[in-house]
């Protein structure tokens, strides 16, 4: 670092005796400050509510879900099965039948829902029973379903109620028409002894069965099946065990994660964070305008300074460089403070829910560091660029008191 550059440094860093600098110069850290605190507190509660909203199909989805190629149901023979539970990363694996179906109870009907019908296994897969409100799960060897809350309400029905029947019907597999509408449907009675809640749209659409019964309900094979959903290992390659499933199906099959099932709402989730960050950013853009124009004034503050110094020897190059660093410093000091700051805020909601949505449930929050390099990088990269800008104005100065 040359002398002329060190000259000014100390002589246009020094505070300025003009109030109004001064307060210029704190609005302007202040609205860093404030500006990454918001960004940060945003993304964070965003992330908090995506965690919040995919917890519910972690509960329903399997880590992964083999289903045809084409068509509705695929062979699955026995040997197939213990092929894939050797293969390196599979913990469990776990047979399902699903189709629409019609519900009636009483004098009411619910046409558009699906019975899914499960085996042994599948409450090793997936946690469904967790999500119960009332009742119990499934025997697979008697005539019994778990309905969802939406539908339960639709069709007014509780659990093990004493004569009340749930009637499922399907319509009977076959080609041509249909001359007689009571041939036209296969049925069966059931009872409902649990009700699961999970979220608005499961709720309405899944009827659980065993499995047989859904099997006899659609005149099945008995290899005959929808998809199979299996569970991985903590330490299980996804691609390899994908690649091993192909070989298994003569690549007959498709294979789903969690993502690709819900492909929809991770879009739509995504879609909004994107959404939240450019609106935040936006306005940050305009807060950070005041660094910019705390720079400018600090330049017209000190013109005179410059011009003694660009009479000394300094080029305008060195002292641009002072005003650039000063602008980026007070960007870097309001950024990180505001995020600490930030930080404080989001750790006591996680452990003490400061804000709560209803009595019992705390507004979803979640700290990650991806999050804070973003603010960071966002803030540092803004000011940067306000800096610079406002340091061009010392060339104009110059010029003027020349």
């Amino acid at each position: 670092m040359n002398f002329s550059y060190y000259m000014a440094k100390r002589y246009l860093f020094t505070k300025s005796k003009n109030n109004a600098i001064n307060i210029i110069t704190i609005i302007a850290s202040i609205g860093v400050f404030a500006g990454a605190m918001a960004l940060f507190i945003v993304l964070s509660g965003f992330s908090g509510l995506k965690e919040f909203s995919l917890s519910f199909s972690n509960k329903f989805d399997p880590d992964l879900k083999v289903l045809p190629k084409t068509g509705k149901y695929f062979s699955y023979s026995e040997e197939q099965q213990q092929q894939l539970l050797q293969i390196e990363g599979i913990k469990i694996t776990s047979k399902v039948i699903e189709e629409r179906v019609l519900l009636n109870f009483k004098d009411k009907n619910v046409p558009s829902s699906y019975i899914k019908g499960v085996d042994e296994n599948f409450l090793k897969v997936n946690a469904v029973d967790s999500t119960l409100l009332a009742g119990t799960w499934l025997h697979q060897d008697e005539k019994q379903v778990v309905v969802g809350n939406g539908i339960s309400r639709k069709l007014s029905i509780g659990v093990a109620g004493y004569g009340d029947v749930l009637r499922i019907f399907v319509p009977k597999p076959g080609k041509g028409q249909v001359s007689n509408p009571n041939n036209a449907f296969n049925a069966i009675s059931s009872m409902v002894i649990g009700i699961y809640s999970i979220n608005e749209d499961l709720d309405n659409k899944y009827v659980y069965a065993p499995f047989s019964l859904a099997q006899n309900l659609l005149e099945l094979n008995e290899n005959e099946i929808s998809a199979i959903e299996i569970s991985l290992t903590d330490t299980a390659n996804v691609d390899e065990v994908r690649a091993a499933i192909q070989q298994i199906f003569q690549q007959n099959v498709l294979i789903k994660d969690r993502v690709q099932l819900n492909d929809k709402l991770y879009k739509m989730l995504n879609t909004e964070n994107l959404a939240v960050y450019l609106i935040f950013t936006l306005i940050l853009i305009i807060a950070l305008f005041n660094v910019g124009g705390a720079i400018v004034m600090a330049i017209l503050d000190k013109q005179h300074n410059i011009k003694t110094l660009y009479n000394l020897g300094a080029n305008i190059h060195q002292i641009r460089r002072v005003f650039f660093l000063q602008g980026t410093l007070l960007t870097f000091f309001g950024g990180v403070l505001g995020l600490a700051i930030a930080c404080v805020i989001i750790l006591l909601q996680q452990q003490f829910s400061l804000v709560m949505i209803t009595p019992s449930l705390p507004y979803p929050v979640l700290f990650e560091a991806k999050n804070l390099m973003i603010v960071f990088l966002t803030i540092m990269s803004l000011g940067i660029i306000a800096s610079y800008i406002g340091s061009t104005r010392i060339k104009r100065v110059i010029e003027i008191n020349s």
